[in-house]
């Protein structure tokens, strides 16, 4: 029974609307080949009520309920009238198209729905807690922060989280679309829904099942749902007006003919039943939605949620686009790019020293050193006594030898040869450490890189005509130029504050109209409300910015940008048409009948035809513009797209 509801919830629109054309076919054949006309009427009944039962149910409903016409009514009464009047065929063949116009629709919606199960599919239901008596299996709802989870190899992560416990690699394309896998030690972040490699994980729960990135992405999906834009509110509302219209203009095509003209009754009614249906506002109906939702589940599935079909449609606006640089434009990881020893000693070697000491820190820093020193395949050494000053540095005896990483305050002297590479280097926008013992023996430079796409995803802003890209940063004007030159923007604004950031962007929506802002702190948040369209870093950024932001780029994955302005555009262009379209049918149509120039099949055939190519028109979203397209979208990710569509 509930697989009977589940199949009928589904596929129950698409079912009719076959049923509906298989009865329409056969009471044509019989029509045609003179059978009885009992049969072929029957026939044409079952068709009306298989195709327009559901658009007859919702129409009265609104009429009696809430007092207004619609179009569902007035094609229903249409068809019944075509009937009244002996036009059987042509009264079904209208509720058919009427309902297969319907049942795409109806197919664009369900796209992006299963695109939603398609995430939630990836969030497990249970986890195995760890409690005083060992572990037990709960359901995921159950979790609070501060518990502590089990994750067997091959197990979904099943909650935001920090691993407390193991180390192994873990599978994050679901959520950030990297395609290898990561490797995850004790204190890096996992997250819901990814999958565990070879080792088993205790993880530390730091969110709760209903704030966990992948919950976030799978509400942000629904609400987008949800969310009409302007011109669509416009055009229903429009539309509830103009049936209204029609119905009067349906009544004075049997009145003043008869009156005026000196028609027959049945010649009158006739042409009203044809001005009733050419003159509905189906295809305008038609003509915006379809291509939303499609844009919608297109994005959704390249990992470009957009919080409301409205966010579509001013991304297409799109004029110029401000970044924000670190953890936008950077990685926001500090990265060692330069090894330089005073003394002539081996680098390789300093490093190595400076790694052995920052083995025990847990400062970005000292995590970036260590890092560099393994990928040199540097041995690194136990020290003994580590200490750390917090702003200043660390210090540890290695070999007997008190060692030193850090400020030039821990140093004793620092020979003036390193004193001036260290200005050189911080002047553009560098991190710098010192390394030695009594004296300095060398420097560390690190920085802040560019992602690998960054220049990529700038390049085809430029492609696509986009005016104008800033970058908006607190940091200082060295390092942001340093940035801007990397990947071509036009203009750096540096050592902004938050209400800095706010006015800067005001100035270029003053300049350039729409304004998309892209950025990833709490800093951000105000410039991202501000903005045309705020579009937010959904792996790495924070939940203030993810809340405030009208687009989440799910992957952190930058290069999605250009192409979610794509899809915006060419949303507008296909909705520009589908309008186009339908008021030019609509109008020719109607000129036609006011002449008497038109038959009712024909008119049915015209302007269900036009609602059908508006709808098919804005499906085509659902199938352009897919992740082989866009820049830097990887594998994984890839054929897991195409694996949906």
């Amino acid at each position: 029974m509930t697989s009977t509801r589940a199949f009928w919830e589904k596929h129950g629109e698409a079912t009719t609307t076959a049923i509906c054309a298989v009865f329409v076919t056969c009471g044509f054949v019989v029509e045609r080949n003179v059978g009885p006309s009992w049969l072929s009427t029957a026939l044409f009944l079952s068709g009306y009520i298989a195709g327009g039962y559901r658009q007859a149910i919702e129409g009265t409903t609104k009429l009696f309920v809430e007092r207004e016409l619609d179009v569902d009514l007035l094609m229903v009464v249409a068809a019944i009238g075509a009937a009244g009047i002996g036009y059987w065929f042509d009264g079904a063949l209208l509720i058919f198209i009427f309902a297969l116009s319907g049942a795409l629709e109806g197919y664009a919606s369900a796209r992006t729905q299963r695109d939603i199960e398609s995430l939630i599919a990836l969030n497990p239901e249970e986890a195995q807690l760890v409690v005083a008596t060992g572990e037990t299996r709960v359901a995921i709802e159950t979790l609070r922060v501060g518990d502590v989870v089990v994750i067997r190899p091959g197990e979904r992560v099943p909650a935001d989280g920090r691993v407390a416990e193991g180390s192994s690699l873990v599978d994050q394309a679901s959520i950030t679309g990297e395609a290898a896998p990561v490797s995850k030690r004790v204190g890096d972040e996992v997250f819901a829904g990814t999958i565990n490699g070879q080792g088993g994980l205790r993880v530390t729960v730091s969110k709760p099942a209903a704030e966990t990135v992948l919950a976030r992405i799978i509400e942000m999906v629904r609400e987008a749902q949800e969310r009409r834009p302007a011109a669509q509110l416009f055009i229903e509302k429009f539309e509830r007006i103009y049936a209204n219209v029609v119905v009067l203009g349906a009544v004075l095509f049997v009145v003043v003919p008869i009156f005026v003209l000196k028609w027959t009754f049945d010649a009158a009614w006739y042409r009203a039943m044809v001005f009733l249906v050419v003159a509905s506002p189906c295809a305008l109906a038609a003509s915006m939605m379809p291509a939303l939702l499609s844009a919608l589940s297109n994005g959704a599935r390249n990992g470009v949620l957009f919080k409301g079909s409205t966010f579509v449609e001013a991304l297409g606006k799109v004029r110029a686009v401000a970044f924000d640089k670190t953890g936008t434009l950077t990685t926001g990881r500090l990265e060692v790019v330069q090894t330089v020893a005073a003394d002539g000693s081996d680098p390789v070697a300093l490093l190595a020293r400076s790694a052995a000491i920052e083995a025990m820190s847990e400062h970005p820093i000292g995590h970036a050193i260590v890092a560099a020193a393994r990928r040199q395949g540097a041995l690194i050494e136990t020290v003994r006594d580590f200490q750390a000053t917090i702003g200043v540095g660390a210090q540890a005896e290695l070999d007997g030898v008190r060692w030193h990483v850090g400020k030039a305050e821990l140093f004793a002297s620092v020979p003036p040869q390193l004193a001036v590479g260290r200005d050189r280097f911080e002047r553009a926008g560098d991190t710098v450490v010192l390394v030695g013992d009594v004296t300095a023996r060398g420097l560390i430079v690190l920085r802040d890189t560019v992602r690998s796409n960054a220049i990529e995803a700038v390049s085809e802003l430029r492609r696509l005509g986009i005016e104008h890209v800033a970058i908006l940063t607190g940091d200082n004007q060295g390092a942001a130029q340093i940035v801007a030159n990397a990947v071509g923007a036009d203009r750096v604004h540096a050592n902004l504050l938050p209400a800095d950031k706010v006015r800067i962007v005001e100035e270029m929506m003053a300049r350039f109209g729409s304004v998309a802002v892209v950025g990833d702190g709490v800093n951000d948040a105000p410039a991202l409300a501000i903005a045309t369209v705020g579009i937010a870093m959904g792996a790495g950024g924070t939940d203030v910015a993810l809340d405030t932001a009208d687009v989440v780029l799910t992957a952190d994955d930058i290069g999605r940008i250009p192409y979610a302005i794509e899809l915006g555009r060419r949303t507008l262009r296909i909705v520009k048409q589908n309008v186009v379209i339908a008021v030019s049918v609509m109008v020719l149509l109607v000129c036609a009948d006011v002449l008497g120039r038109i038959s009712l099949p024909a008119g049915v055939v015209g302007h269900e035809g036009s609602t059908l190519l508006v709808t098919l028109s804005g499906l085509r979203l659902l199938f352009q513009l897919r992740s082989a397209k866009v820049p830097g979208i990887p594998p994984a990710l890839r054929a897991r797209t195409d694996a949906v569509s």
